[in-house]
C-alpha cells in the first residue's frame, strides 16, 4: 500500500459540517495547530460567523452538486498553497424512526447528505490530489453504527453502514495511489447531533400513526434531554485527536475508533453469535424492547 506522506502544520484542510459540534471543534483545533483550514456549512450565517472567528470558511451545501463543485473551488481559492492536501468528510445528520416508517423521500434525504453528497465531494478530491504527485489524505466520520446497527436508527445506521462499504472499496481502489482513506468511528459525542435529530423526526416520521409509537415517545425524551445522554459520552476533542493521526501519522491506520462503546462492539461483533449481540444492541439504544 502506498501512503501520502504525512500532513504538516501549514499544509491545507477542508473540513465539512463545521457549523457546530465535531466539524466546529475539529476546525479550530488544526487551526490551533498551525494547519491551514478551510471550514464550510451549508448555510450563509454559519459561514460569516466561522469567518468573524478567524476561520476561512466556504459555503457547501452536501445535497447540491453545484453547491459541492462551487464549494470545493472556493476552498482552492484559499489555500495558502493552492492545493488540498486533506479532506475531513464530516457533514451528515441523523434520522430517527422505525425502518417501516422510513417513506422513499426521507431515505433519501438521509442518503442525500451522508452518503451521495460526501461522495461527490470525495471524487472532487481525488480528482484534484491526482494532479501532484503527494496526493494527501482524505477521512471520513463515520460511527459506532457503521458497523453495528442499533434500533429506531435504521436511516442513519443504513447511510454509515454504506459511507464505510464506499470508504472500504475506494482505498483498496487507490492502494497503489499516495491517495490514503481512513475512518473515524465515534460512538457518542457531545454535539447538537440529538437536536437535529429530533428536528428530522419530527419533519419526515408520522408517530401518531405508527405501530412504534410507544417507543417513539420514549425516544423524544432521550432526544430532548439535556447533557449526556449515553453513558461514555466524550467531547468533540476526542475526536479531533483521532482526526490529527489520521493526518499526520506516516501510516494511517484504516480505521480510528473512538469512544469505549466503539471499541465494545467492534470486539463484541466478531465474538459473540447474532442473538446474543442483537440483545445487547436493543439494550444500549435505549429502545426499550428486551
Amino acid at each position: 500500500m502506498k501512503h501520502a506522506p504525512p500532513l504538516q502544520p501549514g499544509d491545507s484542510v477542508l473540513i465539512t459540517g463545521c457549523s457546530s459540534g465535531i466539524g466546529y471543534h475539529a476546525a479550530h483545533a488544526l487551526n490551533q495547530a498551525g494547519f491551514d483550514v478551510i471550514a464550510s456549512a451549508r448555510k450563509a450565517k454559519d459561514v460569516t460567523r466561522l469567518q468573524q472567528e478567524g476561520l476561512k470558511s466556504v459555503q457547501l451545501d452536501l445535497d447540491d452538486d453545484t453547491s459541492i463543485a462551487t464549494g470545493f473551488d472556493a476552498a482552492l481559492s484559499l489555500c495558502e498553497s493552492g492545493r488540498l492536501r486533506g479532506l475531513f468528510n464530516n457533514g451528515a445528520f441523523g434520522l430517527p424512526g422505525a425502518v417501516e416508517d422510513l417513506s422513499r423521500e426521507a431515505l433519501l434525504a438521509q442518503f442525500h447528505t451522508n452518503v451521495f453528497g460526501t461522495q461527490v465531494l470525495t471524487n472532487h478530491m481525488i480528482a484534484h490530489l491526482r494532479q501532484h504527485p503527494d496526493g494527501g489524505r482524505i477521512v471520513h466520520n463515520s460511527s459506532v453504527l457503521g458497523f453495528a446497527a442499533m434500533a429506531y436508527r435504521g436511516a442513519y445506521n443504513a447511510s454509515k453502514f454504506a459511507l464505510e462499504g464506499l470508504a472500504d472499496t475506494q482505498r483498496l481502489e487507490l492502494w497503489d495511489e499516495p491517495i490514503d482513506v481512513v475512518l473515524i468511528e465515534p460512538g457518542p459525542i457531545t454535539s447538537r447531533f440529538r437536536e437535529n435529530a429530533y428536528a428530522a423526526f419530527q419533519r419526515w416520521i408520522d408517530a401518531e400513526h405508527s405501530a412504534h409509537r410507544a417507543q417513539y415517545e420514549a425516544m423524544i425524551q432521550r432526544l430532548k434531554k439535556e447533557g449526556p445522554a449515553a453513558p461514555f459520552t466524550l467531547g468533540p476533542e476526542a475526536v479531533s485527536d483521532k482526526l490529527l493521526l489520521a493526518l499526520t501519522r506516516r501510516a494511517p491506520a484504516a480505521r480510528y475508533p473512538v469512544t469505549v462503546p466503539t471499541h465494545a462492539f467492534a470486539w463484541l461483533k466478531r465474538l459473540l453469535p447474532t442473538p446474543l449481540l442483537d440483545r445487547l444492541l436493543l439494550k444500549a439504544g435505549g429502545n426499550g424492547k428486551r
